[in-house]
């Protein structure tokens, strides 16, 4: 099982991705906030995400239907991963927090999501 280490930029947020696959995929989503974070998601099950350290560092942000939340290290200020509100059961994390992210963007497809269509931003 391919396991990816990953963390915020000062490492006090360290966590680990287990998949039984290696990624295959990575959204890019154009909402605004994660057009303003430069988020690449890896969509990941809640027994695939393990946090290591930094759980008392963990910041939320909502906003707007508040169905997403975004954890984000409180010390640095970089997004590591959420619950997205089209999948709010499962985890994405941000890709470019893996220590490995060059060599997994160089081996996955990137896929764009429309994210600034989401229905729930819809009037009526």
């Amino acid at each position: 099982m391919p396991t990816y280490q990953g963390s915020c930029h000062c490492g006090a947020i360290r966590f680990e991705v287990i998949k039984a696959e290696p990624i295959e995929r990575l959204l890019d989503c154009d909402c605004s906030i994660c057009t303003k974070k430069g988020i690449l998601h890896c969509a990941v099950e809640d027994d695939e995400l393990r946090l290591i350290a930094g759980e008392g560092r963990l910041s939320l942000y909502q906003f707007g239907s508040g169905d997403a939340e975004h954890r984000f290290c409180g010390n640095c200020g970089i997004h590591v991963f959420g619950r997205p509100r089209n999948h709010p059961e499962r985890y994405t994390v941000n890709a470019r927090c893996l220590d490995d992210f060059e060599a997994v963007r160089a081996a996955v497809t990137s896929v764009r999501f429309d994210g600034q269509s989401h229905p729930k931003d819809r009037d009526g």
